[in-house]
């Protein structure tokens, strides 16, 4: 079986700039996909040019045969996260893998947050899906691999995560936080 190369999960490379710089022309929709379908979804907004960001990271799973196998799933299941007008809106929906579309109503914040997720997928760290966050006290980290990073501590096993979040969606991942140092946001 081949090996399937990786996704375009960020198209143009530059969205997020392109976000901040017109955000009067481009505005985001957050696209809540048919079940499976985000690569799908991913590969037509491509094809049509359609400024996209879909968060992928790693999971490795082991064949019954032995060998490791290691696949990239969207952190968000079934969210795709779409730049563009009315028209690239018109043109998701008429790819037949969208279920619907929602505006987001914080365009800056989202902008803020998604950049953050891909920043963060970017370290390379092992990252954890997590679902309806909890309320917490907002922190950023001063030092270490995550210097600069927003989001919430959380204890877990005796150990720190960091929560970094979308939201709009109410969703992020978490990050085992090893040593550094927190200041408290107000």
């Amino acid at each position: 079986m081949p090996i399937l190369a990786h996704e375009t999960e960020l198209h143009p490379r530059d969205l997020f700039d392109r976000a901040e710089a017109r955000p009067s022309l481009d505005r985001w929709w957050v696209l809540y996909t048919l079940s499976r379908h985000e690569k799908q979804l991913m590969r037509r907004l491509l094809l049509d040019g359609i400024a996209f960001y879909c968060p992928l990271v790693p999971k490795r799973n082991r064949s019954p045969s032995g060998r490791v196998r290691t696949s990239q799933l969207p952190l968000f299941t079934n969210y795709v996260f779409m730049l563009g007008g009315e028209d690239e809106r018109r043109a998701a929906l008429e790819t037949r893998c969208v279920s619907r579309t929602l505006l987001a109503p914080d365009q800056p914040q989202l902008t803020a947050d998604l950049r953050q997720i891909h920043r963060l997928i970017g370290i390379g760290v092992p990252l954890t899906p997590e679902g309806r966050l909890q309320a917490g006290t907002p922190v950023r980290v001063k030092t270490g691999a995550f210097r600069g990073f927003e989001g919430v501590i959380e204890r877990r096993q005796g150990r720190a995560h960091l929560l970094v979040a979308v939201n709009f969606l109410q969703q992020g991942a978490s990050v085992l936080l090893d040593d550094c140092q927190v200041e408290r946001l107000d």
